[in-house]
Order: C-alpha cells, then structure tokens, then sequence
C-alpha cells in the first residue's frame, strides 16, 4: 500500500521512513491545533518529570561525550583517515574552516550573544553561593557559563554524531542515515524494522529541532520589527515571519546547493563578520580584548566544575531552564549538523576532525560572546544600564540584541541589517535542513524530486507555527518543554553510537600484537662477580645457567618492527629494504650494540 501511493506521488524514497515521519509530524500539528490544553499539559507534566530526575543525565552525557572525543582523537585510531588512506583531504583549510563556521552556528550566536551574558549578569545561575546580581563576580560567572554553554560542549554534541557520519559514510560506504552508524552492531539489519525506527526518530528530532531554532528566531524577529518598525509581537505576525523565512527557504532549495545555500550562506558570514567588526570599533575595545583573554582564562579553570555541576543542594531549577534545554535541543539537530560536517571532511584523519570541529567554532564563539558580553557590560556598569531590566525584568531575550544596539550609532539601519542577518541565517537553516533530512530518507545524495525537498521545508515550517502559536503555553516555554522529551532518546542513542565507533574502528584497524622487549643478562657488581668464579666453596649454591656480568649487556638484538601495511616485495630489491616503524616516524634505528657498552 505504501509503496503505490509512493509510486502514485511519484517521488524517490523509502515509504515506510517517509511515510512514518511525516505521519508523526502531522499527527503532532493536528494534536497541537485542536487538543491544545490537554497535549500542553502532558507536554508539561513529562519534561517536569524529566528535568526533576533526569537532568542529571543530559548533564553527564554531554561530559562523557566531550571526554570520548579527546581519547579518541589521542588513540591511536586519530591517525585513521575519513576516506581511503591514500586520499587528500576534499576541501583546503581554510575553505572547511569557513564551512564549519556556518554549520548551524550562526543563528545560535544572533540569537544569544547579548541575550546569554545579560541575562547571567542579572540573575546570576550561582546566587545560592553569595553572588550578587549586577556584581563583578555575576560578570565573571556569567561568562564562565556563557562559554560553557556555546563552546567545547556544544560543539561536542554535533561533533560524536559527525565523526560517526563521517566514518561510516566515508570509510565504509554506508548511507547517509543515522542507522549506518549501528552497522556493527544490528548488521544487515539497518535496513530492517530497527534501522528505520532509528531513522524514523532521527528524522522527527531533526524537523523538531530546527523548528526550535526558527521559533526562537522568529520571536528574535518579531522582537526587531516592534523596536525598529514599531510592529506588534503577537501570533499573527509571527504567522508571517514563519511563511516568510519558510518561504524562501523553499526558493533556495529549489535552485538547489550551489545557486541558493552556498550564495546565501557566504553573503550571511561576511555580514556577520562585519557586525561584529562594527561593535569591536565603536564598543569599549580594550576592555572587551582585556576581558576576553581573562575569560578565557577563568572558563578553562571552571570549566571541570560546570561540566559536573548538578545545583544539587540549592535546586533552584536554573539548569533545566538553561542547560538542560541547549543540551536537547542542540542534540536533536545534530543529525542535521553532522551529516553536513561529514560530508565536508572527507580525507581528514579523525585527529585532525576532532581538533578541527571542536576547536576552530569554539574559538570564534569565544571571541562573539566575549565581544558582545563585554559590550553589554560595559552598557551596564558605565553607561547608565537598561539591558538587565529588558531581559531579566521584562523577559525581553528574544529584544537583547536589538536593546543593545541602541547604544551604538545608526542603530535602526544596525538593527535591521541584523533583522537581515537573523532572517538569513534561518533560511539556511531550515533549506539546509530540508536538503539533509531529504538525504537521510533516501539513503544516497544524488538528485531527487523537488517536492521531497519541498515538504521537509514546509513540515519545519508548520511544526514551528504549532509549537510556537498554537501550543497552550507561551511561545519560549513551549519550545523548551518540547524538545527536553524528544532529546531524551538522541542522548540514549549517542552512547550506542560510541560503542558502534569503537567496535567499528578495532574491527578495521585490527588488534596490535603484545609488545615484544628485547632480554638482559643479569647484572652483579663486579667484586660479587670475582668472589663467585673464585668460591668454590660456595660455588654450587649459585645458577651456572645464569650468565652474570657487569654492565647491561642484551642477549639479544631489539626486534625490528615493520610496517604492517607496507607490501615486503616492494621493498625488495638492489638499494632498497622493507618499510619499518623507524623510517615512518623518521627516527634512526639503533644497532644492537647500541647502549651496551661495546664498540
């Protein structure tokens, strides 16, 4: 039945993957719109549920993840390629290092980077332990927990899912679903009822998570049009905002990846770069250079403390309001990011991935969040303030940035070039999106209808309408409810996606023999030697077996270890020997009478 109204629809996919999620997503919209109170108050009553006795595992799992990271970058296996041994890298690095940068990054920074650090200074997340709001201490806090939130952590959440991407689509020529990464542990079996639940729920937490970063964006929107045009902030408005990126976000998928993405997605990062470069200039500079490389500092030296740090005693419920909601809503759209990580790296070594994808986005959000947190501040304690009240007083997070720019010159033609900026950034998010989820229903990246791409857009933007205009509660406490529960199965699937790498990685690189050490006589001191070749008293007590001597002395040469990849008969022949261990690290190879004493 499926498979000839597929067939009847004309498109190219799998029917019980497409079929299944997009049955889920309109099910949920139709619940949302017409049994508004009672699907709000189980919304409600699960995420309290969870974020009351299972806070703590969404903590621990980000840390258990980041801690995995760095191992394995360090292992051995960091040296494994993503890709075939012998292949270059696809992309320069500088060019990987501009596609990281708008891998899903830019809206998290237009969104929270005056909203972040303004709200922290206000109502510090540590009141329990005598930090007063507005304080110096509340300054350092809240950028302590600032780039904590936006930094190693949440790049390690898109980083795990795009490492596996990344080798199993590369190294094993899988699809690009998320059940290729469980290939050895179900087998064949990913493309059985398993796989595609798997699928299935990563394909739901992906439309749901972008829905959350395009209604968070839309009240940000909805919030600069009111400052600058004086529109109202209601439902109906933020209707239009939601057709409006939507709709071009259909336009850009249908002229496709070069013509629309990319185009979008270069003009975004230069405006973005010259936005900040503006706040750099006419902004306090040599407080926010002096206040970034102390933060910095201070976050590194926190940073064990915060990624452990439950607020057990005071439970003041902080944490599920902020970091347990980045952390889900950040990982359901990881399959998003992660593909697209993925397929921009084939041909690095998984060191290089690793260090790369962790390190190169953090770094630039230290420096946007430093930039703009200093800025906000600096507004606050020298210029007469106003950002506190706004955003903690009134709730106002989605206004932080447009409150902020009005204390900087030509701040309505500022606000709406970021209006511009938002609204771009969010349309790549959502055809990006589109593209990507379109993938994962395939199974394969070669061209597919249209009106696939079309949907996947389309179903974004009508979950977003539902959890952000139809849903009972306030739009931001919708989105937060939401995503904490459909997060809880992706933080049970990471731990599934570690094992399946690391079972992956030892069943293709193989098992490394025992070391093998070469043996020493056995060493006296040299009147001990004497008083026993002249004892003959006591001669028969000692082991004659045993050779005894006074300097260290091998009984053997040290083993040569070759190259276990390298083919020994083309190392055959006049001038030439096998590859070894030494010639690949280029250390020189020591005779066996080397550090013996003999010449």
């Amino acid at each position: 039945m499926l498979n000839r109204l597929h067939d009847s629809l004309r498109l190219r996919t799998n029917p019980a993957i497409f079929f299944s999620s997009a049955a889920v997503i309109i099910l949920f919209v139709l619940g949302t719109i017409f049994f508004t109170d009672a699907l709000d108050a189980g919304v409600s009553v699960a995420s309290d549920w969870l974020l009351r006795n299972l806070g703590w595992f969404y903590i621990l799992g980000v840390t258990v993840f980041l801690v995995f990271l760095i191992y394995i970058a360090a292992s051995r296996y960091g040296r494994a390629k993503l890709g075939p041994d012998n292949e270059a890298p696809e992309h320069s690095n500088g060019a990987w290092f501009a596609m990281l940068f708008a891998a899903g990054i830019g809206s998290i920074l237009m969104f929270w980077g005056v909203a972040e650090p303004v709200s922290h200074f206000g109502d510090p997340p540590r009141a329990s332990l005598g930090i007063e709001p507005g304080s110096v201490e509340a300054a350092v806090d809240a950028m302590n927990f600032t780039y904590y939130h936006f930094t190693l952590h949440t790049w390690t959440i898109f980083t795990l899912p795009a490492l596996c991407f990344a080798y199993f689509i590369h190294k094993r020529n899988l699809p690009p679903r998320v059940s290729s990464i469980f290939q050895p542990i179900l087998g064949e079996r990913i493309h059985g009822p398993i796989g595609k639940t798997i699928d299935v729920v990563a394909i739901i937490g992906t439309v749901f998570g972008v829905a959350v970063s395009i209604g968070l964006g839309t009240l940000q929107i909805n919030g600069g049009l009111a400052q600058v045009l004086g529109i109202p902030e209601n439902a109906l408005w933020q209707l239009i905002i939601i057709g409006v990126v939507c709709g071009l976000a259909t336009i850009s998928v249908s002229l496709g990846l070069d013509k629309g993405i990319k185009v979008l997605s270069n003009i975004n990062i230069v405006v973005a770069i010259l936005l900040l470069i503006f706040i750099i200039v006419l902004g306090p500079t040599l407080f926010m250079a002096r206040g970034i490389f102390e933060s910095l500092g201070t976050y590194i030296q926190s940073l064990p403390e915060l990624a452990l740090w439950n607020d057990t005693f005071a439970d003041t419920g902080w944490q599920s309001s902020w970091t347990v909601f980045y952390w889900a809503w950040t990982i359901t759209w990881s399959p998003f990011v992660g593909i697209f990580i993925a397929r921009i790296s084939r041909g690095r070594t998984i060191r290089q991935f690793v260090i790369g994808v962790l390190a190169i986005p953090s770094a630039f959000s230290v420096i946007w969040f430093g930039v703009f947190g200093y800025a906000s501040f600096d507004i606050e304690m020298n210029k007469g303030g106003g950002l506190v009240d706004r955003v903690v007083g009134d709730g106002d997070i989605p206004g932080a940035l447009f409150a902020f720019l009005e204390h900087y010159p030509l701040s309505g033609v500022v606000s709406i070039i970021a209006i511009i900026i938002v609204v771009i950034f969010f349309v790549t998010s959502v055809d990006s999106a589109a593209l990507v989820v379109d993938t994962m229903n395939n199974g394969h990246e070669d061209f597919n209808p249209l009106p696939q791409r079309i949907f996947w857009a389309l179903a974004v933007a009508v979950v977003t309408a539902a959890l952000l205009v139809f849903s009972g509660s306030g739009g931001l406490e919708a989105l937060q409810s939401t995503i904490i529960l459909v997060g809880l199965p992706f933080f049970v699937i990471a731990y599934f996606q570690i094992y399946a790498l690391m079972r992956a990685l030892r069943e293709d690189a193989g098992d490394l023999p025992r070391v093998r050490m070469r043996r020493w006589k056995k060493v006296l001191p040299p009147e001990e030697v004497e008083r026993r070749e002249g004892d003959d008293e006591f001669g028969h007590e000692y082991d004659d077996e045993v050779e005894v001597v006074t300097a260290p002395e091998p009984v053997e040469p040290a083993p040569t270890f070759r190259d276990p990849y390298a083919d020994p008969a083309k190392g055959k022949g006049k001038g030439k020997r096998p590859s070894t261990l030494a010639s690949r690290t280029g250390s020189a190879e020591k005779s066996s009478s080397e550090g013996t004493g003999q010449e």
